[in-house]
């Protein structure tokens, strides 16, 4: 299963099983001795409930369906996995108007759509499947009782990410007010007489989302807040073990793609936590190894959209320069199912027959 999780086990014995694929006899002369290195493994790393569902969604269209599979943007924010998906069948398109054949699947990417694309594709009458993560749906959900409510929105996060515009195009323009940075809380002029109510994009910052949410709230203390957290809870377990390992070691590698956010956030979170080099990098050939070269402590994590064999390739380019150890450090434990779409789920049993 290309996208497996892998089990820590010391670099040592990694170093061995390439030794032994060059010499399987063990014959060869004894290689110079490496200097060594501790990797603190963050866990919970990598794929989320939401970017398992979506991959599956992909992949289970082209099993019930067969080639071609259209996928309105990047199904998740990782270039590994697309390329992956690519192979199999599925093709990736900006926009509805690129697909060809209406009685192909069509399938929206988990970071949500606007109304506008559903809309689009019942008119067009395409076969189209919704792999939006439940937790931003949950995200758009608020948006409209909060508007039905007659009340302005305050959506906090990053103008143009996917999921941003998602949620802004739930609602008619000028409904959300999108807001970035503590200036934009400070210049922020909101419609007189109209309750305020705020909702946030999943994959942020969670200390700086608190900022700009206590900012808002210092300017209108009636401001209406989720009933439950929007960042989701990948983003804040992930962002909380790089907490806890980044002060312990000398730099620190985020597997991720830089058009994911969360990958951008988990970076951001170990430069802030005192790590005195953190960097995002996809493969092993983004690896600078004169930043890494005299480490003695290394930590890893993966964005939520990077699968484990990304992070076992990491590890392996380690294991072939240093001597060492790989531990594990997981202050949460992660158990979300989010089942399939509707329209690819597999039929239950009558419990009669």
């Amino acid at each position: 299963m290309a996208y497996g999780a892998a089990s820590p086990r010391f670099l040592d014995i990694a170093c061995a099983r390439q030794k032994r694929r060059r010499d399987p006899f063990g014959t060869s002369a004894p290689v110079t001795a490496k200097p060594p290195l501790d990797i603190l493994l963050c866990a919970p790393r990598g794929f989320c409930a939401g970017v398992v569902r979506a991959i599956d969604a992909v992949e289970k269209a082209l099993a019930l369906h067969g080639a071609p599979v259209f996928v309105r943007h990047e199904i998740v924010h990782n270039k590994y996995v697309v390329e992956s998906l690519k192979r199999k069948g599925a093709v990736f398109v900006a926009e509805l108007s690129e697909v060809p054949d209406a009685s192909r699947p069509v399938i929206f990417s988990a970071h949500g759509v606007p109304k506008s694309v559903p809309a689009e594709a019942q008119a067009r009458q395409f076969f189209a499947i919704d792999a939006t993560c439940p937790l931003v749906t949950k995200v758009h959900r608020e948006a409209e009782v909060h508007h039905k409510r007659g009340r302005h929105i305050l959506l906090v996060g990053h103008a143009g990410h996917p999921e941003v515009i998602g949620t802004m195009g739930q609602l008619p323009e000028g409904a959300i007010t999108l807001i970035e940075t503590l200036d934009d809380v400070a210049r922020l002029t909101p419609p007189e007489g109209r309750d305020l109510a705020y909702v946030t994009q999943t994959t942020l910052s969670v200390d700086d989302t608190r900022e700009i949410v206590q900012g808002l709230q210092a300017r209108f203390p009636a401001l209406i807040a989720p009933h439950k957290e929007d960042i989701c809870y990948a983003t804040t377990n992930r962002q909380e073990a790089v907490k806890r390992v980044a002060p312990l070691v000398d730099g620190l590698i985020v597997v991720g793609s830089p058009n994911s956010s969360n990958s951008q956030r988990l970076r951001e979170v170990a430069e802030r936590a005192g790590c005195p080099v953190s960097r995002l990098v996809l493969r092993t050939n983004e690896i600078d190894w004169s930043l890494f070269g005299d480490i003695r402590r290394l930590g890893i994590t993966a964005g939520a959209s990077a699968p484990e064999v990304l992070v076992e390739e990491i590890i392996d380019a380690f294991a072939e320069r240093y001597a060492g150890t790989v531990e594990t450090v997981a202050p949460a434990d992660e158990s979300v199912f989010l089942p399939l779409p509707r329209e690819l789920r597999e039929p239950t049993p009558n419990a009669a027959e």
